[in-house]
C-alpha cells in the first residue's frame, strides 16, 4: 500500500490543486454554453419562420374586449347637420330711411309691401329721423313699421268721395294721408262724408265714409188678425 502523495494533489496553504481548478472551468464552460443555447432559443423562437413586416396585412378587427372576443369596428354614421332656419320674410327687411321725405319713405315701404305709421314730431321739416323696426330688420310682408318725422302733419285738402266705390274711396284716402272710417260698412257706394269734400284736413286725420250697397232690408208682413 502506497501512503506516499504527490505535489499536485497536496493543497498547500488551503488552495486547491490544479486538477480542481482545471474540472472547474471545463464545468462552467459547459453550463454557459448550454444557458446561452436555451436563450437563444427561446429568443429566436424556431417554432415560425420569419415574415417579412411588409408582408403582413392590417387586422381588420379591434383588439380583444372585456369578454376576450375580439370587438369589429363599425363605421361612424355620418352626422346630419339641419339647415339654418330661412330668414323672416325672405329676406324682407325694413330699408334705410333716414332723411328722406315722409313721403318718399311712405313709398319705399309700399314698395315692399309693407305697412305705415306716421309720426309726426314737433320740429320742423318732412325727413325721417328714425324708424321703428330699426332699417335692417327682418320682418314678415304687411308689417306696419313706425316713421318718425322731424316735423308736424302737413295740411291735407279732402278729396270728393260721394258716388265712388267704398274700397276705391278708401284707397284714395290713402294716397292723401288720411284713413278711412266706416261707420256704415265697407260695401257699396259712398253716400256722405265728413269731413266734406275741399276742407281741410290733416296728415293721419280720419274721414268718415258711409257705404251702402243699394238693397234694403223688407220688412215682413205682419200675420192676418
Amino acid at each position: 500500500m502506497n501512503d506516499q502523495y504527490t505535489e499536485a494533489d497536496t493543497p498547500e496553504h488551503g488552495r486547491p490543486g490544479r486538477a480542481t481548478v482545471l474540472l472547474g472551468g471545463a464545468l462552467a464552460t459547459v453550463l454557459l454554453a448550454a444557458v446561452g443555447g436555451t436563450v437563444g432559443w427561446v429568443l429566436a423562437d424556431p417554432g415560425e419562420p420569419a415574415t417579412d413586416p411588409s408582408s403582413v396585412a392590417a387586422p381588420t378587427s379591434s383588439p380583444a374586449g372585456p369578454t376576450g372576443q375580439p370587438t369589429t369596428s363599425r363605421p361612424t354614421a355620418a352626422r346630419t347637420t339641419t339647415p339654418p332656419a330661412p330668414p323672416v320674410g325672405g329676406g324682407l327687411t325694413v330699408p334705410p330711411l333716414v332723411g328722406l321725405d315722409f313721403e318718399k319713405a311712405r313709398d319705399e315701404l309700399h314698395d315692399r309691401r309693407l305697412g305705415w305709421r306716421l309720426v309726426f314730431g314737433t320740429g320742423s321739416g318732412r325727413a325721417v329721423t328714425g324708424t321703428v323696426p330699426a332699417a335692417g330688420t327682418p320682418v314678415r310682408p304687411g308689417t306696419s313699421v313706425r316713421v318718425l318725422v322731424s316735423g308736424p302733419a302737413p295740411e291735407v285738402d279732402v278729396p270728393d268721395m260721394v258716388g265712388e266705390d267704398c274700397a276705391e274711396a278708401a284707397d284714395e284716402l290713402g294716397e292723401r294721408g288720411l284713413f278711412p272710417d266706416y261707420p256704415t260698412g265697407r260695401r257699396g257706394k259712398v253716400t256722405a262724408q265728413v269731413p266734406a269734400a275741399d276742407t281741410t284736413a290733416h296728415w293721419n286725420d280720419q274721414v268718415a265714409i258711409s257705404c251702402e250697397t243699394g238693397k234694403k232690408k223688407t220688412s215682413e208682413a205682419p200675420p192676418p188678425p
